[in-house]
C-alpha cells in the first residue's frame, strides 16, 4: 500500500529530513501491510520549520499547526478519539523553544502520543538562526561571533519530566533509526524521539555525528534503568549514544481521564444540540 503523496519534495539535496521521511515511511508501510497498524486511524501533525512540509508528503490523516503548538493538538486529538494513533513531527525550535512548556507537559501526563524530533540545532528555514540545541560557539545570522548560550539537553529533560519512551536516533542511520520509530510508535503512553538531523545548508553535522554516534543496542545498556539513563543521558562529547534510552509502562493521560471522567466516554448524544441545551 503506498501512503505517499505526488507533492514535490522541497528540502534541500541531502537534508537530513530524507532520512528521517523515509524511515518513517518504512515503518508505515510495514505496519499497516501486516495489520498492526490502520492507515485510517493514523494522524500525523507538523508545525513551522523546513521539516514541516512532511505532512505534504505521506497520504495519511493530517494537521499542520502554529510554531511550538503541536503537543497540546495532539492531545487533543487522542483525547476526542483514543483508538487513534497519533504521531507529531516537530522541530528544535518548535520542541524546546516556543514550545518548551508544551512538550514537558505532554512528557509529564504520559499523554498517549509520539513526538519526533527533527533536531539540526538551527532555524533552518528562516536561514541560519541558533536555536535552543545549537552547541555553544554556533556561528549563525543571529549569532555571527557564536552562541554564548548553554544548549539544552533534550534526552536529560524528556527523562526528568518523567516521559516514559526517551530515545535518540540519527537519519544518517536509516535502518536504526526505523526500529526505534517502530518502538515509539507501538509504546503506550508518551513516545519521544529527538533525531540529530543536520541542516547541510546552515549546519552540516554529518561527518561530526557519523565519527561519534554508537548504538546503546550494541552494548549492554538495558533501557529499565532510570538513573542510569539519566547517567547515560549525560554523555555527549567524543562519543554519542543513540536508541533508547528509557521505557516503562504507566497509566496513560487518556486512560487516567477515562477512569475519572467516565461519564464523557459512555455516553452516547446523537445531536450536539443536547450538549448546547443543557449548558444553557
Amino acid at each position: 500500500m503506498s501512503i505517499t503523496t505526488e507533492k514535490k519534495i522541497q528540502w534541500c539535496p541531502g537534508c537530513g529530513n530524507f532520512g528521517i521521511y523515509n524511515a518513517f515511511k518504512s515503518v508505515l508501510e510495514k505496519n499497516i501491510d501486516e495489520g498492526r497498524l490502520k492507515k485510517e486511524n493514523i494522524v500525523i501533525l507538523s508545525g513551522i520549520g523546513c521539516y514541516g512540509y512532511i505532512t505534504n508528503y505521506y497520504d495519511i490523516n493530517s494537521f499542520h499547526a502554529t510554531h511550538g503548538r503541536i503537543p497540546p493538538l495532539a492531545t487533543g486529538i487522542k483525547l476526542a478519539n483514543p483508538s487513534l494513533s497519533v504521531i507529531a513531527f516537530v522541530g528544535d525550535g518548535d520542541a524546546y523553544a516556543e514550545g518548551m512548556s508544551h512538550t514537558i507537559h505532554a512528557a509529564r501526563r504520559n499523554t498517549d502520543i509520539k513526538l519526533i524530533v527533527h533536531d539540526n540545532g538551527v532555524y533552518g528555514l528562516t536561514t541560519g538562526q541558533f536555536t535552543p540545541t545549537s552547541p555553544r560557539g554556533f556561528k549563525g545570522r543571529s549569532t555571527p561571533f557564536g552562541n554564548v548560550e548553554n544548549p539544552i539537553n533534550p534526552i536529560t529533560l524528556m527523562l526528568v519530566a518523567r516521559a516514559t519512551f526517551v530515545a535518540r536516533g540519527f537519519c544518517g542511520d536509516i535502518k536504526h533509526l526505523e526500529y526505534i520509530l517502530e518502538r515509539a510508535i507501538f509504546h503506550k503512553g508518551f513516545s519521544f524521539v529527538d533525531i540529530l538531523q543536520p541542516c547541510v545548508t546552515f549546519n552540516d553535522t554529518y561527518s561530526f555525528y557519523r565519527s561519534r554516534v554508537y548504538k546503546l543496542e550494541d552494548t549492554d545498556y538495558r533501557t529499565d534503568q532510570y538513573e542510569k539513563a539519566i547517567l547515560k543521558s549525560l554523555e555527549f562529547d567524543d562519543r554519542i549514544p543513540i536508541g533508547i534510552f528509557y521505557e516503562k509502562e504507566e497509566e496513560s493521560f487518556e486512560e487516567a481521564i477515562r477512569g475519572t471522567h467516565n461519564y464523557f466516554y459512555e455516553r452516547q448524544v446523537p445531536d450536539i444540540s443536547e450538549i448546547v441545551r443543557e449548558m444553557i
